[in-house]
């Protein structure tokens, strides 16, 4: 396929269009593992954001009158889409984000399985009817779209995310701009062509590109209705206020520091490699890894002597080279900005026990790499504890009992997910009822939940009412209207 990924810099797909746009700002894509320019995009300014405003508007007066049998039947062309470039749509991930084959493929897995399941709209939309409320009446609710929605979508994860939101927002009856992360714009991209190729009505589903001022574009545009937003908790704090403020409907997932506890009832060379794919898969730079651990009791000495020699051994690099493990970070900004944590959680108090800085990788020196970070003995006030670090380093904190483990859990400020690993089963109940977090993993490393289960975040991870996937999402884009209906025989009669 033709994937428009080849024009510098890359078009928007607006009204059905590809349309280059005019701009001074023009951001530079690059493969973070070895430097390269790989794309570019200018940011989108009011006008062209108006433009697919404008586009989504137009495509939503018919778009929502289209049954939902018959909108369900562009997911499926779309899905078939997505499995013929399955492949390809992963190495792209790999070129633009910097994680592994394997890697990538598990997040293309999970935006399919999306589409999967909003392909049961016409079950999920679904209403409710009780007939007779009184005597000759009935009462009906139905579902309706929202109207035009706005998904502005991260770096760390270009094919799924975006896919938490749109399969369920069109097939619902909206229509939707999407605004991929400057950073890595090419699976998106990539993606938008797949939609025309399933031959989506014409604005129904527009892709803008630019950065921070194009996502305030649309986040205050007063033609859009709804937002979907993921990034930092700073940034989706704004989004949430600014947004809410001006009478939208906001969904806006911010960051983690999520924790995993280890009871010494486990064995630890089964539990190992688990965490350590969850706190350095992706370079950890996902809002589910682990970054935290809170040995109890005696666990914590196997736990870190075993961790380290896992860390140790990872294999880091480009992640199409065969056997490699972990790839780089985003940008040598981010690189710097994780260096400088793990500095000031030693002048913390913190023992470093695998240090992964000043990593260069041979052939590809002007990746953005480091290896994999073991710090121990973090204070649980310290930067390490508190801080979404987002990169490849784990902290290491110890507790006397689970009671103590839990109150660490909870003390922090975010909500994403806590993790245990127990053969206990009364421990593991008390973590789960007690744990103040979205999603709580039982022996379970990354408790990512399926499509048909909502993304859950609280605290600071989360803000807004319904959260990405599954039914949440179907109520997040559409709107509730009651009916109470009533037919009199006599009025009949007249006509």
């Amino acid at each position: 396929m033709d994937l428009r990924t080849g024009i510098e810099p890359l078009p928007n797909f607006v009204g059905g269009q590809w349309q280059q746009v005019d701009g001074t700002e023009q951001i530079e894509v690059r493969n973070p593992a070895t430097g390269e320019r790989i794309a570019s995009v200018v940011a989108s300014a009011s006008d062209a954001v108006d433009a697919a405003v404008d586009a989504a508007t137009r495509a939503l007066k018919s778009w929502r009158e289209v049954p939902p049998t018959d909108r369900v039947q562009y997911l499926f062309k779309l899905k078939n889409l997505l499995e013929d470039h399955f492949e390809e749509l992963s190495r792209t991930i790999v070129l633009e984000n910097g994680k592994t084959l394997h890697e990538a493929r598990g997040e293309m897995r999970r935006a399919i399985e999306n589409v999967e399941v909003a392909c049961g709209i016409p079950t999920l939309m679904q209403g409710d009817f009780l007939e007779d409320i009184a005597r000759g009446i009935d009462e009906m609710m139905i579902r309706q779209p929202v109207g035009v929605c706005a998904i502005i979508a991260p770096f760390n994860f270009p094919g799924m995310i975006p896919f938490w939101f749109l399969p369920y927002a069109i097939a619902t009856g909206n229509a939707c701009i999407v605004k991929p992360s400057e950073r890595t714009p090419l699976t998106m991209q990539k993606a938008a062509q797949l939609m025309e190729e399933a031959g989506l009505p014409t604005g129904v589903v527009n892709v803008v590109h630019g950065g921070a001022e194009t996502a305030q574009a649309l986040i205050d545009h007063p033609g859009i209705h709804a937002i979907s937003f993921v990034g930092s908790t700073p940034v989706a704090r704004e989004v949430y206020a600014r947004a809410a403020a001006s009478g939208k409907r906001v969904q806006a997932s911010g960051g983690a520091k999520n924790p995993t506890v280890i009871l010494p009832d486990v064995n630890i060379d089964e539990v190992v490699p688990i965490i350590a794919d969850s706190a350095f898969g992706n370079a950890g730079q996902r809002c589910l890894a682990t970054s935290l651990t809170i040995t109890v009791g005696d666990a914590a000495p196997l736990f870190v002597e075993a961790i380290s020699d896992v860390a140790r051994n990872r294999r880091v690099g480009f992640g199409l080279d065969e056997g490699i493990e972990m790839g780089p970070v985003i940008t040598p900004e981010s690189r710097a900005r994780i260096e400088s944590l793990i500095e000031t959680g030693i002048q913390e108090g913190a023992k470093i026990v695998v240090d992964g800085r000043g990593t260069r990788i041979a052939g590809y020196e002007q990746g953005n790499f480091l290896r994999p970070t073991i710090v121990r003995g973090v204070p649980p006030e310290g930067v390490l504890a508190s801080t979404e670090v987002f990169g490849p380093v784990l902290g290491v904190l110890e507790a006397g009992t689970v009671e103590e483990a839990i109150e660490l859990v909870n003390r922090g400020s975010y909500g994403n997910m806590a993790c245990l690993f127990t053969r206990n089963g009364s421990a593991a109940r008390k973590f789960r009822h007690e744990a103040q977090v979205g999603n709580v993993g039982i022996n379970i490393g990354v408790a990512a939940p399926m499509a048909f289960f909502p993304f859950s975040g609280w605290k600071d991870s989360f803000f807004g009412t319904l959260h990405g996937q599954g039914k949440h999402a179907v109520e997040f884009f559409t709107q509730t209207k009651v009916v109470v209906e009533r037919w009199l025989s006599d009025w009949s009669r007249k006509f």
